[in-house]
């Protein structure tokens, strides 16, 4: 289940207490808590049977739930594959930018949270890195093995709650989530898990909460509430910032403006051509350069202070 010198996964009540296996299951030297294994995909959730203070509560029920029969599996799987040229070009101009300020990502352990049908999976084990990814959704995940069976990548993959990360303090050197947190009703309890099993850096990208997004929703273009039944959890800049330096992360960040649909349309297919796409890129930078700062899109880099990382060695 986990191989090539990654990190063990641990308990969720326990993370430093690494999972042995026990029979078909994975099981915790500490409370004897054991962990299902389904199909090869290790379950690591923590229930309301084992800690009263931090059950599956309803919210995040409802959000595996909607996950696990989500619509659209073969566009999920698939995406930025077989897709307009533009559509193309936002989604790698987005993950791009997510990694431009960590350190190279060849030979580093990256941990992706929430990590939906592995998009994001796919994009920095390409660059090198050894990845795991985890989402708390199963469906989520057994669609990012199907992604990376059709594409031929690496990731070892598992079922967890970001506010319950199942790996020891300073596991992973890159922690990273893309469109994960805002689903949560508390972001910054998953923010201090992704600092927490850190030991180098944090990539944190999300909606901001922003002008240009106020703008987006008043105009019908940004949703207040998603299908899956959570209100967005739009991300303030400063307080983002402010806690990951609390947790002893120098952290770095910028605005984008940046509309798509999730699913492209009929316009984004005609702004592909290769004529207008010349015309969108040239819009997108001078809107950029003067509008990005107030920008819907968030991206965070947090690295962590020298002194921090030597005590997690």
């Amino acid at each position: 289940m986990m191989d090539r010198g990654l990190p063990a996964l641990g308990c969720p009540l326990h993370p430093d207490r690494h999972l042995a296996l026990a029979g078909d299951a994975l099981a915790c030297p500490e409370c004897r808590t054991e962990y299902a294994v389904n199909d090869g995909i290790p379950i690591l959730l923590a229930g309301p049977a084992h800690d009263t203070h931090d059950e599956l509560d309803h919210h995040k029920l409802g959000q595996a739930s909607y996950f696990d029969r989500a619509a659209g599996i073969e566009f999920e799987i698939n995406r930025p594959h077989d897709t307009p040229a533009l559509y193309r070009w936002l989604m790698e101009e987005k993950l791009r930018q997510s990694v431009d300020r960590l350190p190279p990502l060849a030979g580093k352990t990256v941990l992706v949270a929430c990590c939906g049908s592995g998009m994001e999976a796919e994009f920095l084990a390409r660059r090198g890195a050894r990845v795991l990814a985890f989402d708390i959704s199963e469906g989520a995940v057994r669609r990012a093995r199907t992604r990376q069976e059709r594409f031929g990548f690496s990731a070892a993959l598992f079922v967890a709650d970001v506010e319950r990360i199942p790996l020891a303090a300073g596991a992973v050197d890159i922690a990273y989530v893309h469109d994960g947190l805002h689903h949560l009703e508390q972001p910054l309890a998953g923010v201090a898990e992704l600092a927490r099993v850190a030991r180098l850096a944090v990539s944190i990208n999300e909606p901001a909460r922003a002008a240009g997004t106020r703008l987006a929703a008043a105009l019908g273009l940004a949703a207040h509430r998603e299908p899956a039944g959570n209100v967005v959890a739009r991300l303030e800049p400063e307080g983002l910032a402010f806690e990951l330096s609390s947790l002893g992360f120098d952290p770095s960040w910028r605005r984008r403006l940046m509309y798509y649909k999730h699913e492209p349309g009929s316009l984004m297919g005609l702004l592909s051509r290769p004529g207008a796409l010349d015309v969108y890129w040239g819009f997108d930078r001078i809107a950029n350069a003067l509008a990005g700062r107030w920008g819907n899109k968030l991206q965070m880099t947090a690295i962590k202070r020298r002194s921090n990382i030597s005590s997690t060695m």
